[in-house]
């Protein structure tokens, strides 16, 4: 299923390429043994995450009216992609604060590393579904 969402589709496909950024410092951060520039990258990663998505799911795929994240027993195809397109930023925000706290709380780099190749996945598995089947852009692009 494609819905394409004109213009509005290629703001938010250059905000995944923006927070991609952001991620890619934290994971140089992190990699590099900075605890402290890994926690700044990861907040600033993280805050645009839940602004980003937040948009998403207010402008993009709101869930109908008196509903939440459970399935009807007929939902209709472009329901269900929103709904789980929803449930995987819920997901994502998870690990990301999972991160933040392993860092701010902890001062755990270790850990917070372990962590980044799930965050990693996740993101990219879903940006990559969201343009293809919500932006109408190839997987190629």
């Amino acid at each position: 299923m494609t819905t394409s969402r004109g213009p509005f589709a290629g703001e938010l496909a250059a905000e995944h390429r923006r927070l991609d950024q952001l991620f890619g410092e934290f994971l140089a951060a992190s990699f590099t043994g900075d605890a402290e520039a890994a926690r700044r990258s990861i907040e600033r990663f993280d805050e645009a995450l839940r602004e980003h998505t937040a948009l998403e799911e207010e402008s993009v795929f709101p869930l109908p009216p008196g509903r939440k994240l459970v399935p009807e027993q007929e939902e209709p195809a472009g329901e269900r992609l929103f709904r789980e397109l929803r449930l995987e930023h819920v997901q994502i925000r998870e690990v990301s604060g999972m991160i933040l706290r392993l860092l701010v709380d902890n001062g755990d780099l270790a850990a917070a590393r372990a962590l980044a190749p799930n965050l990693a996945r996740r993101w990219d598995a879903h940006t990559a579904r969201e343009e293809r089947e919500v932006f109408g852009k190839p997987e190629s692009a």
